[in-house]
């Protein structure tokens, strides 16, 4: 069994070239190069050095993945004939997706992995561009960027943009945070002597340039900051929390915050239901505050933090659309839910329907408690087939209702209004409707009739307490067919 070695062969000059990685290369008995494509191996060549190099992957895998993972495969292979070197550009440590994947399945095999460090085309950046990496820089990669990792309160550095499609890809993915006409600077062949290019050009402008090639990279230089983000608002609710903080803010705890956590939630409702955007934004931000709120308490109890919030979120939703992120299939909305609901069970450790209904929290509004577990047991298929069942469910319950007040039982009353109550329920969610929100709707249709009789009551020279129900009720068929609009009072 052989041990393999990585050489980095540093950004391209051969001054840059270290005397530990020349002296290896020149001993090694097999050497394989990553690619050919580089500006050392001219000098290896004048040096009488012999190489294999893995050049025509590139042509014969689909992806950068599948040539990196045969890459190493290869070199795995041939390490059980004997030692050898494998070459990389740069640092192998840097940029160097194959040179990790060796790692871990050299481990696998239980082959010996050296490395002999080289400069990478970081150093010679950090120079040219006057750039100090203590202060804050981000290093992406040009071939898996995505515009949400992108921090534009630092300098970033974008390697790996091979070609003008890479460097088009790279350029949408910045244009999500940064403007069109942003300036970045463009460097290809950073230190190497006749090719070096370091171009300052508008961000539209990147992907356009003739001379983009393997050596390319990009620097998007630090924004200035504009506006507040999460991380502003979770320090703001420390301070306030802290020793110099707010004395109401300090004073709460999950107690005393359950009022304003259900009221800002129905402000959110509110806003969402007069089609207020500007409205809803605010409320939105009222919203995010509680959990901000509680977040800090818990990290102030060694609990959890506000990052454990975000990480527990993005990990269900992940989890509960495996037809999204994993291998299952989903052909509709229906059958989406049922995945939901699926993976919801498994998490819970729910063994049976009826601990599925035990575990709708008790707290929620009666109306939607009701409805979340008719739905479930629907799950279990003790549901009506056909509306008109639901329907007669819902007169047998007025009728028993009717009878136990006609009978005098004011006991059962409360009994049977409940269970008419569930049946007008269970029929809203027969024909999905929401009752919460058509109960809302009609609430508000009572309030602007009203205001309506009110309203010409006032034009009759009456006020409402002085008239007869008889006239308030040929009032009130009149407010059912005005046309009413946005601007009536409610």
């Amino acid at each position: 069994m052989g041990r393999i070695t990585v050489v980095g062969l540093g950004p391209g000059r051969w001054e840059h070239l270290t005397l530990e990685a020349l002296e290896t290369l020149e001993k090694a008995q097999r050497v394989f190069l990553r690619t050919e494509k580089h500006p050392m191996v001219e000098e290896l060549r004048a040096r009488g050095i012999a190489y294999n190099s893995f050049d025509r992957f590139y042509h014969e895998e689909s992806t950068f993945e599948k040539v990196y993972a045969r890459i190493a495969e290869t070199l795995v292979r041939e390490a059980e004939k004997g030692d050898l070197v494998y070459a990389v550009p740069g640092n192998p440590a840097v940029a160097e997706t194959s040179y990790y994947l060796l790692l871990d399945l050299a481990k696998q095999r239980g082959i010996e992995v050296g490395t002999v460090a080289g400069m990478s085309f970081l150093e010679i950046t950090y120079q040219r561009l006057g750039i100090d990496p203590v202060k804050g820089l981000q290093v992406l990669d040009g071939l898996a960027i995505k515009g949400r990792e992108v921090d534009t309160g630092k300098g970033i550095i974008i390697t790996q943009v091979y070609d003008r499609l890479i460097a088009s890809e790279v350029k949408l993915a910045l244009m999500e945070k940064f403007p069109a006409h942003y300036p970045v600077w463009v460097i290809r062949a950073a230190g190497v002597e006749g090719r070096e290019i370091i171009e300052k050009v508008p961000l539209y402008k990147m992907d356009r340039l003739s001379y983009i090639d393997y050596l390319t990279s990009v620097y998007v230089p630090a924004a200035q900051r504009q506006g507040y983000d999460i991380n502003d608002l979770l320090e703001i609710m420390r301070v306030l929390r802290g020793e110099k903080g707010c004395p109401w803010d300090r004073e709460q705890d999950r107690q005393s915050l359950k009022p304003y956590l259900l009221e800002e939630a129905y402000e959110v409702l509110d806003a969402i239901e007069k089609k207020d955007v500007g409205l809803l934004k605010e409320e939105l931000g009222d919203l995010l505050l509680q959990v901000v709120f509680h977040a800090q308490i818990a990290d102030e109890e060694g609990e959890f933090d506000f990052g454990k919030v975000v990480e527990g979120i993005c990990e269900k939703l992940i989890r509960r659309h495996p037809h999204v992120f994993g291998g299952q299939r989903a052909r509709d909305s229906d059958g989406a839910l049922d995945r939901w609901e699926a993976s919801k069970r498994k998490e819970k450790g729910v063994r049976g329907y009826t601990a599925a209904l035990m575990n709708i929290p008790k707290t929620l509004p009666s109306l939607m408690r009701s409805y979340k577990v008719q739905q479930k047991a629907a799950l279990a298929g003790f549901d009506w087939d056909r509306i008109e069942d639901v329907m007669a469910k819902v007169k047998e319950e007025l009728s028993e209702l009717e009878e136990v007040y006609k009978n005098g039982e004011m006991s059962r009353i409360k009994e049977e209004l409940g269970d008419l109550l569930f049946a007008v329920v269970n029929l809203a969610r027969f024909e999905n409707i929401r009752p919460e929100l058509a109960l809302r709707e009609t609430v508000e249709k009572f309030i602007q009739r009203f205001a309506f009789i009110e309203k010409e009551a006032l034009k009759m020279g009456k006020t409402l307490d002085r008239m007869t129900l008889d006239q308030m009720e040929q009032l009130w068929q009149a407010s059912k067919v005005h046309k009413f609009h946005k601007n009536d009072k409610k």
